[in-house]
């Protein structure tokens, strides 16, 4: 591959990753569509993973983001819109969005659901202008196999972060350095 080619190649990821990162009114989906799509997701996640739906029970909130794209060649990102969901009713929009640099490349898109356990998470979430996870409440993301030992007796973090409906090559699916922003969709 010539030079040229390559950095092509490089600007045209970090094109795509800055444009994944960057969360805009202009790529913002409709309240509805992003509610419809949460609710989806959401009973998707509680057929493959019975916890969820368990922990969904004691939860304060639940943040679903049903579809998050993450790219990259050197240089990547990710993001998507999300609905904030209290007692089953949605309260407000958020997008998630991530820069990244380093050994990478691929796409792939994923779902994202976050149950905030605690009143103090939920209202970190809510005022806060923009949440840099890694900073705040603690996040825990649950794989398949922790999944099976949370009971009631074990939850002692402020937020668990379910990564689900992965498809696409890319390794690895990370919240860390990740920042939520509430938006305000169209109808």
């Amino acid at each position: 591959m010539t030079r040229t080619r390559r950095s092509t190649l490089v600007w045209l990821a970090g094109l795509t990753g800055v444009a994944a990162a960057t969360p805009t009114q202009a790529f913002a989906a409709s309240a509805s569509r992003i509610t419809r799509d949460a609710d989806h997701a959401l009973r998707t996640l509680y057929a493959a993973q019975p916890k969820a739906r368990d922990l969904s029970k004691r939860a304060k909130a639940i943040l679903v983001f049903p579809k998050v794209i993450k790219a990259g060649l050197l240089i990547g990102g990710q993001g998507g819109d999300g609905a904030l969901q209290v007692a089953g009713k949605t309260t407000g929009y958020y997008n998630i969005a991530a820069a990244s640099f380093g050994l990478q490349a691929g796409a792939q898109a994923f779902s994202y659901a976050m149950f905030f356990m605690t009143d103090s998470a939920l209202q970190y979430l809510q005022s806060s202008d923009g949440w840099s996870i890694g900073s705040g409440p603690s996040v825990v993301v649950v794989d398949k196999g922790s999944a099976a030992s949370l009971t009631s007796t074990t939850l002692s973090q402020d937020v668990y972060a379910f990564p689900f409906g992965q498809h696409g090559l890319m390794a690895g699916i990370d919240l860390e350095g990740s920042k939520i922003t509430r938006i305000n969709p169209g109808p």
